[in-house]
C-alpha cells in the first residue's frame, strides 16, 4: 500500500470525475444505499492504495439521474453531501492519527467469513457429487445417510437460501448444522467393540470437511485465514485510512491532500489540534452557561448538570491526553513529574494558580555524533611520522581516534557523547607523536573548536584549524561531521532577537528553544553556551502568537512576531521569513489557541534575503497551493465546536455499518475492532452523547433487520439496555442529563423494537432458520422481556410476557402453515388445500388424490415439528406449553384441510389408515401433544372406521371359513391346509394392523385388543371343529385291512390342529381373569380334539390288528380248518419249497406298522403328537394281542400262529423302540405277560415239534438278519 503521504501523480481531472453515489442529505428521511460499499466491492483488491484517483465510467445510469428532479437541484444536493463526507473525513482521520481515548479491542468474538449464493450451489453440486458417488471419500452407509439427509433437508431448503442472501450464513453454521445431525444419529447406533462413537464422529466431520472443500487448492487456505485474521483483529493506521475512504466515498487524492494539509504524520500538530478543540469545548460550555441556551432537558435542574458534564468530561479527556507520552519517538526521554499542588488546577484552563516551572524542570539531553574523516594541508611531519585526533565535548570525556601515518592522515572514526547543553563546545586537536626521549606529551599540530546546535548542519564539511605560530601549516583542514538529535520533547530551536516585560528586557540575539514538559505545559527558554540550564525561561500557557508588522526602532532581525497574554508582550525577530514560520507555527501548536496564525500576502510572496526556500518549506507551499485550489481548506479550518457531531456522527456510524454488512464477514452487525475504534474515539473526542450513539445504532440495526439482513439480538439488547438506562437515569456512562430528545426517540425506539421481535418471534422458522445464528432466538426472547418492562428496576409480570409470546406463536402457527402448503404447491404435490387452492379445484381432484395430498403435507407438517423441536425448543425452554399451543394451533389449520379430504372418500375406503398411524405415531411420542385437541380429534374421526374395519373382517373371515372348509382339499400348505393358512394370516394381520394403530386412549385400545383376541379365539374354535369332522369322515372311509396307508390329508389335518394350537397362544392370549380362562378354553378344545383325533388313528390301527389276529384264529386246535391247513402243508413240502409259515402274514401288517410310522414321522409337523400317538399305538396293540392270547389260555398255539405273533410282537417291539416309545411303556405288564405266554409256548412247540425253524423269542443275530 502507498504511503499516506506521497505525493501520487494524479491530474486536476480526477477531482472532476463523476461523483459517488452519495451519503444521506442532512436531515433527509431518505436513505441511500451504501455507496463507499459498492465501491469498495467495484476495485481489485490487488491495486496500491486502492485506486480511488481512478475515474469511472461516464455513461449515466437510472441509478444516478433521479427521476422527476432538476439536475441543478440534483448537483446541489450530490455537493452537499461530498462536503459533509470531506468534512466527516477531516475528523475520523484525525482520530486515527492521534488517538488518546480509544484502543482497538483485542476480546471481540472474531466473525466468520459468510457464505454467498455461488457458493452455496457450489456446496451444493459437491454433496451431491459425493451422493452421486463422484468423488473419492470412502464413507459406509450409515455417513452417506447422514450427508442425504443434510442434503435434502438443509442445503436444499428456502429457508437456508434466504439466510445466506442476507449475508447471516458463514460456513462455520453449516458445520454446526451438520455436526448437531449426526451427534443424534451416533448416539442411536449401537455400540461396537473398539470403536467410540467420538471416534465416529471425527471421522465423520473429516469426511464432511473433505466434501466442502471439494477440489479447492489446500495449500492456499492458511494464507487466507491469516489475512482474514489480521484485517479482523488489528489495523494498521495506513489501512484504518483505506476503509474509511471506502466508508465515506473519498478519492486517494482527496485523502492524500488532507493528510498533508492536516499534518497527520506530525503527532505535535495533532495534539495541538486537539488542545484547541478542548479549549473551543470549554468556551463554548461556558457561553452556553452564560447565556442560559440549553437543550430541553425532562428536569429543569439537569440544566446546571449539563454544563458541569461538559466540563468534567473536557477534563478527562485533558487528563486523557495529558498521560500520553509527550512523543512516541523518544525512549530515553521520560516525562519530569511537575511539583503541582493540585491535578484539577492543572487542568483547569482559567485558573488563576498557574503552575510555574523551575530550570530543572526543562533540562535536555542531547546526543552527539562526532565522525572524523581526514586530515588536509598536513605539511610539517614526516610521511612516516604517525598522526592521530582526539575530541571532546567540553565538560565531557575525551575520545581519541586510532593511529594514521602523516601520509594518510584519514580515519573515518566515531565518537559518541551525550550532554545536556543545548549550545555543547566540540573541541578536536590533531597530534603526532613525539620522539624526543625526554619529550612527556604529544605535539600538538592545530585544533578547531566548533559550536553546533541540533539545527546544524550533520553531513561532512572541511573546517580549517588553527595552528600554532611557528607551524608550517597554514592551510591545515579537517574534515569531519557532527550531527546533534533533537530530543523529543525539544520542539524547536533556533537563533532569535527577543525583547519582553518580564523576561528577556533587553533586544538581543539569543539562542532559544522551545521544550514541552508535558501535553499541557511548554515553556521558552533561552540558553547560553556550556550551559545546561536556561538562562531565562517563560510558560507559553495562555499566550498567543502572532505575526508582527517590523519594529522601527529595534535594530536588528528582519521577520518579527510576538507572544502576547494579559499584562505581557514579548517581541521576537528572526532574520529569515521561512524561519519565522517554523517557529509561529511550533508556538501556535503549543500555546493550544484558537487563532490560526497568518502571514501577510507579500511576506508570503517575497524572501527577504533574496533567496529561494529551502525544500521542505517548497514542498509544503506546493501542498498548501495544491490543497486551496482545490478548495478544502475550509474543511480544515472549521472549528469542531461549530459542528452538529450528533449529526455528523450518525451519518458515519451509518455508513460504517451499511460497509460491514457489505464485507465478506458474516458480521450480523457487529463492527470490526478498527471500526470500534474510531468510532469509540469520535464519541470521546467530538463529545457524541452515549445515548445518541445507541438510538442511532438501534435505529440502523432495525432498519437493516427489517430489510432482511440478520443481526445479532445480543447488540440490540447491548444498546437498548444502555439508551433504558440512560433514560431511567442510572448513568450507564455516568451522564445524568436526559434531554426530551432522547425520551421520545427511545420510546419510539421501543415501541418499533418490540413490533420488530414480535413480528421475528411471529417468523422464527423464517428468522432463525434450523436455529442459526446460535442462541439468536433465544436472545431475541431475552429481549422482549426487557423491552416490555416498564422501568429498568420492576421486573414485568411472567404471565404478561408469556401472553405476548403465545399471541406470536400463534401467528407464527398461520404462518408456517400457510407457507408450507405454498411449499407443498411449488412442488407439484398438493392439488387440495384451502390456503392455496379454490373451492373448484378441490372439487376436481378425485378423493385418492386428495388423500395423496394431505398424507404428503402431514409428512411435512411433521417435519416442520420435529425441526422446530430440534432447533427452537432450546428457546422457549421457559414456555414448553406455549410451544405445544402453537403445535395445536398448526395441527388444528391441518384440520381443516384433513376433514375436507376425508369426507371425500367412498365409504368403506381404508386407504386413510396411513395417514392415522403417521399423525398417531408422531403425536403418541410427544408428550406435550399425546391426547391433546388435535389428537383427540383424530381418534374422534377414526373410531368409527375401526370398528367399521374391525366388524367387516370379522364377518369376512367367518365366511371365508365356512367356504374354505367346504372346498378343502387338505392338500398341506405350509403348517396345515389353505383354509387355515389362509384363516391365521387374516387374523394375525388384522391384530397387527390394529396394534400398529397404536391407539392412544387405553380404554378404547384395551376394547379393540379384547375384541380381537375373542375373535380369533372363536374362529380357531370353528376351525378346530370343522377339521376334526373332516378327519372323522376321512379316517371313516379308510381301510381296515393291511393295505391301509395314512393318506396326507389326514397328516394336513393334524397339522391343522398343531398350527391352531400355536397360533391361538398368540392370537388369543390376554392377560387377565376372563380372557385368558377363555384362551385356556380354547386350549382344552384344541387339547382334547387332538386326543379324539389321536384315539380315533389308534382305534383305526388296532382295527387292523384285529383283523390280522382273526385270521390267525383259523388255525386254534381243535378246528377243522386248523387240520386241513396243517395237512396242505405238510403235503406240499415234499414237492416243493414253501415259505416259512406265518411269514407272509406277520411280514405284511409289520410293513403296514413301519410305512404308517414313516408316513406320520414324515408329514405331522409336532413331534409330541406323534409320541402320544405311537405311545397309544403299541400298548393298544401290545393289549390286543393280549387279550387274543388269554382268550386261548387253555389251547396250545398252532406252530403257524406262533410264529406269527412272535415276529409281529418282536418287531413291533423293535420298531416302536426305535421311534422313540419310551422303556416304561415298551416293557409294560401287558408286554411282560405277553412275553411270558409265548416263551412258554415256543418251548412246548420245540418239544412237540421239534423246533419253530429259527423263530423265537430269544435276541440272536440270525433273527436280525431275517427280519
Amino acid at each position: 500500500m502507498l504511503d499516506p503521504s506521497s505525493s501520487e501523480e494524479e491530474s486536476d481531472e480526477g477531482l472532476e470525475e463523476e461523483s459517488r453515489d452519495v451519503l444521506a442529505a442532512a436531515g433527509g428521511s431518505q436513505r441511500a444505499p451504501p455507496a463507499p460499499a459498492r465501491e469498495g466491492r467495484r476495485e481489485a483488491p490487488g491495486r496500491a492504495g486502492g485506486g480511488g484517483g481512478a475515474a469511472r465510467p461516464g455513461s449515466p445510469s437510472p441509478s444516478v439521474l433521479s427521476e422527476g428532479r432538476d439536475e441543478p437541484e440534483r448537483q446541489l444536493d450530490e455537493e452537499q453531501e461530498r462536503r459533509i463526507r470531506l468534512q466527516l473525513y477531516v475528523f475520523v482521520v484525525r482520530c486515527i492519527a492521534y488517538p488518546f481515548n480509544a484502543k482497538q479491542p483485542t476480546d471481540m468474538a472474531r466473525r466468520q467469513q459468510k457464505l454467498n449464493k455461488q457458493q452455496l450451489q457450489l456446496l451444493k453440486e459437491r454433496f451431491q457429487a459425493f451422493l452421486n458417488g463422484e468423488t473419492q471419500i470412502v464413507a459406509d452407509e450409515a455417513f452417506c445417510n447422514a450427508v442425504r439427509s443434510y442434503y435434502e433437508v438443509f442445503l436444499k431448503s428456502d429457508r437456508v437460501a434466504r439466510m445466506v442472501q442476507s449475508g447471516g450464513c458463514s460456513a462455520n453454521d453449516f458445520r454446526e448444522v451438520f455436526k448437531k445431525n449426526i451427534e443424534k444419529r451416533v448416539r442411536s447406533l449401537p455400540e461396537i467393540d473398539g470403536l467410540s462413537k467420538e471416534t465416529v464422529l471425527s471421522s465423520w466431520i473429516a469426511k464432511y470437511d473433505a466434501i466442502y472443500r471439494g477440489e479447492e487448492d489446500l495449500c492456499k487456505q492458511p494464507n487466507r485465514m491469516a489475512l482474514s485474521a489480521v484485517s479482523e483483529l488489528i489495523l494498521s493506521k495506513e489501512q484504518l485510512y483505506e476503509m474509511f475512504q471506502q466508508i465515506l466515498g473519498i478519492k486517494k487524492l482527496e485523502h492524500q491532500l488532507l493528510y498533508n494539509a492536516c499534518q497527520l504524520d506530525n503527532a505535535d500538530e495533532q495534539a495541538a489540534q486537539i488542545r484547541r478543540e478542548l479549549d473551543g469545548r470549554l468556551q463554548l460550555a461556558e457561553k452556553m452557561a452564560k447565556e442560559r441556551k440549553f437543550p430541553k432537558f425532562i428536569a429543569k435542574e439537569m440544566e446546571n448538570m449539563y454544563i458541569e458534564e461538559l466540563r468534567s468530561s473536557v477534563n478527562l479527556l485533558m487528563a486523557n491526553l495529558e498521560s500520553l507520552p509527550v512523543s512516541k519517538g523518544g525512549p530515553e526521554f521520560k516525562l519530569q513529574k511537575l511539583k503541582r499542588s493540585q491535578n484539577s488546577a492543572f487542568l483547569d484552563i482559567g485558573d488563576e494558580n498557574e503552575i510555574q516551572l523551575s530550570k530543572s524542570d526543562v533540562v535536555l539531553s542531547f546526543t552527539l555524533e562526532i565522525v572524523i574523516m581526514e586530515v588536509q594541508g598536513l605539511k610539517s611531519v614526516a610521511p612516516n611520522r604517525i598522526v592521530y585526533c582526539t575530541m571532546e565535548v567540553e565538560g565531557g570525556e575525551k575520545l581519541q581516534t586510532d593511529q594514521a601515518e602523516a601520509s594518510r592522515p584519514q580515519w573515518g572514526t566515531q565518537g559518541d557523547f551525550t550532554t545536556t547543553h543545548p549550545r555543547p563546545v566540540v573541541k578536536v586537536k590533531l597530534f603526532t607523536e613525539s620522539t624526543g626521549v625526554l619529550a612527556l606529551e604529544d605535539k600538538e599540530l592545530g585544533r578547531v573548536i566548533l559550536y553546533p546546535t541540533s539545527n546544524s548542519s550533520k553531513s561532512a564539511e572541511l573546517h580549517r584549524m588553527m595552528v600554532p605560530k611557528s607551524s608550517q601549516d597554514s592551510d591545515l583542514k579537517i574534515k569531519l561531521a557532527v550531527r546533534m538529535d533533537k530530543p523529543p520533547h525539544m520542539k524547536h530551536s533556533g537563533y532569535l532577537y527577543a525583547l519582553g516585560q518580564k523576561v528577556w528586557k533587553r533586544w538581543k540575539k539569543r539562542y532559544f528553544v522551545l521544550v514541552q514538559v508535558s501535553q499541557y505545559t511548554f515553556a521558552m527558554c533561552s540558553y547560553r553556551e556550556k550551559k545546561s540550564e536556561p538562562q531565562e525561561l517563560m510558560q507559553l500557557e495562555g499566550y498567543t502568537v502572532d505575526y508582527t508588522d517590523p519594529h522601527p526602532g529595534l535594530q536588528g532581525g528582519q521577520m518579527f512576531f510576538n507572544a502576547v497574554k494579559e499584562g505581557d508582550t514579548v517581541i521576537f525577530a528572526s532574520d529569515d521569513e521561512q524561519d519565522r514560520i517554523l517557529w509561529v507555527q511550533a508556538m501556535y501548536r503549543a500555546t493550544g489557541q484558537s487563532y490560526k496564525p497568518v502571514p501577510a500576502i507579500q511576506t508570503q510572496k517575497v524572501n527577504p534575503k533574496g533567496g529561494t526556500l529551502h525544500a521542505g518549506a517548497q514542498l509544503r507551499k506546493f501542498y498548501a497551493d495544491r490543497f486551496q485550489k482545490h478548495g478544502m481548506d475550509e474543511f480544515i479550518s472549521a472549528s469542531p465546536c461549530k459542528l452538529d457531531h450528533a449529526f455528523l456522527f450518525r451519518i458515519l456510524q451509518r455508513q460504517t455499518l451499511d460497509h460491514r454488512l457489505n464485507d465478506s464477514y458474516s458480521c450480523l452487525g457487529w463492527f470490526s475492532p478498527g471500526q470500534v475504534f474510531v468510532l469509540d474515539e469520535y464519541c470521546a473526542r467530538y463529545g457524541v452523547r452515549g445515548c445518541h450513539r445507541h438510538l442511532c445504532y438501534l435505529t440502523e440495526l432495525m432498519e437493516h433487520s427489517e430489510s432482511g439482513a440478520v443481526v445479532d439480538p445480543t447488540l440490540l439488547h447491548y444498546s437498548f439496555a444502555f439508551c433504558a438506562s440512560h433514560v431511567h437515569g442510572s448513568r450507564p456512562d455516568g451522564i445524568g442529563t436526559v434531554s426530551m430528545e432522547e425520551k421520545d426517540r427511545f420510546e419510539e425506539i421501543k415501541e418499533r423494537l418490540s413490533f420488530l421481535l414480535e413480528n421475528q418471534i411471529s417468523h422464527f422458522r423464517y428468522c432463525f432458520p434450523f436455529g442459526r445464528p446460535e442462541g439468536a432466538l433465544k436472545a431475541t426472547l431475552s429481549l422482549l422481556e426487557r423491552v416490555l418492562m416498564k422501568d429498568i428496576a420492576t421486573p414485568i409480570p411472567a404471565e404478561e410476557v408469556k401472553k405476548v409470546v403465545r399471541k406470536c406463536l400463534e401467528k407464527a402457527a398461520l404462518i408456517n402453515y400457510t407457507r408450507l402448503t405454498e411449499y407443498a404447491k411449488i412442488e407439484g404435490q398438493v392439488t387440495l388445500f384451502c390456503f392455496v387452492f379454490d373451492t373448484e379445484t378441490m372439487s376436481q381432484a378425485s378423493p385418492a388424490r386428495k388423500l395423496e395430498d394431505v398424507l404428503h403435507l402431514a409428512e411435512l407438517c411433521i417435519e416442520v415439528l420435529q425441526q422446530n423441536e430440534e432447533h427452537h425448543a432450546e428457546a422457549f425452554a421457559w414456555w414448553p406449553d406455549l410451544l405445544a399451543e402453537h403445535a395445536e394451533k398448526f395441527w388444528a389449520l391441518f384440520t381443516v384441510d384433513m376433514d375436507t379430504a376425508l369426507e371425500a372418500q367412498p365409504q368403506d375406503s381404508w386407504d386413510s389408515f396411513p395417514l392415522f398411524q403417521l399423525l398417531n405415531n408422531f403425536l403418541r411420542n410427544d408428550t406435550l401433544l399425546c391426547n391433546g385437541k388435535f389428537h383427540k380429534h383424530l381418534q374422534e374421526i377414526f373410531v368409527p372406521l375401526v370398528v367399521r374395519y374391525v366388524d367387516l373382517m370379522e364377518s369376512s373371515i367367518a365366511q371365508s371359513i365356512h367356504r374354505g372348509f367346504e372346498q378343502e382339499t387338505w392338500q398341506p400348505v405350509n403348517n396345515g391346509s389353505a383354509t387355515s393358512e389362509d384363516l391365521f394370516w387374516k387374523l394375525d394381520a388384522l391384530q397387527m394392523f390394529v396394534f400398529d394403530l397404536h391407539w392412544p386412549e387405553q380404554e378404547f385400545a384395551h376394547h379393540l385388543e379384547q375384541r380381537l383376541k375373542l375373535m380369533a379365539s372363536d374362529m380357531i374354535e370353528a376351525c378346530v371343529k370343522r377339521t376334526r369332522t373332516a378327519f372323522e369322515l376321512k379316517l371313516q372311509k379308510a381301510s381296515k385291512t393291511t393295505d391301509l396307508r395314512i393318506p396326507a390329508s389326514v397328516c394336513t389335518m393334524l397339522n391343522v390342529l398343531v398350527d391352531a394350537k400355536k397360533q391361538s397362544t398368540k392370537l388369543c392370549a390376554l392377560d387377565g381373569g376372563q380372557e385368558q380362562q377363555y384362551h385356556s378354553k380354547i386350549d382344552d378344545l384344541i387339547d382334547s380334539t387332538v386326543k379324539e383325533i389321536i384315539s380315533m388313528l389308534v382305534s383305526k390301527f388296532v382295527a387292523v390288528l384285529e383283523g390280522v389276529l382273526s385270521k390267525l384264529s383259523r388255525y386254534d386246535e381243535g378246528t377243522f380248518f386248523s387240520s386241513i391247513l396243517s395237512f396242505t402243508v405238510k403235503a406240499a413240502a415234499k414237492y416243493v419249497d414253501v415259505p416259512k409259515p406265518g411269514m407272509d402274514l406277520a411280514d405284511t401288517y409289520i410293513m403296514f406298522v413301519r410305512q404308517n410310522q414313516d408316513i406320520l414321522r414324515e408329514k405331522v409337523n409336532e413331534e409330541m403328537y406323534i409320541e402320544k400317538l405311537f405311545d397309544q399305538w403299541y400298548s393298544s396293540s401290545m393289549k390286543v394281542i393280549c387279550v387274543w392270547l388269554a382268550d386261548r389260555l387253555d389251547l396250545q398255539l398252532h406252530i403257524y400262529q406262533l410264529k406269527t405273533l412272535i415276529k409281529i410282537v418282536k418287531k413291533t417291539y423293535r420298531d416302536f423302540r426305535l421311534q422313540g416309545v419310551l422303556e416304561g411303556t415298551l416293557n409294560s405288564k401287558t408286554y411282560d405277560t405277553l412275553h411270558r405266554r409265548l416263551t412258554v409256548e415256543e418251548a412246548t412247540a420245540s418239544v412237540s415239534e421239534g423246533g419253530l425253524q429259527g423263530i423265537t423269542m430269544k435276541d440272536s443275530d440270525e433273527e436280525e438278519e431275517e427280519g
